[in-house]
């Protein structure tokens, strides 16, 4: 696991494009899983465009530190983040 923000936006940087799920923990024992593909990161957060068929709105955002904090897991389809 990445341990700075830095290196967890610079790997970010390079799955641009990639199609990933994000699981992301929603309160006393809610999980929420959501695919879509990796469109930006900015200086704090990155956004994912969210498939259309399973989810009510486009685009999510989380900020850097929910992954270091471990408050969301990326999946790539390629590899595990």
């Amino acid at each position: 696991m990445p341990t700075s923000i830095m290196t967890i936006k610079s790997k970010l940087d390079s799955h641009l494009g990639d199609s990933l799920t994000v699981v992301a923990r929603a309160g006393r024992k809610k999980i929420t899983k959501r695919r879509g593909i990796l469109k930006n990161t900015f200086p704090a957060v990155f956004v994912v465009d969210l498939d259309q068929d399973s989810n009510n709105f486009e685009h999510v955002s989380y900020s850097y530190t929910d992954l270091l904090t471990k408050n969301i897991t990326l999946k790539f389809d390629d590899a595990v983040q």
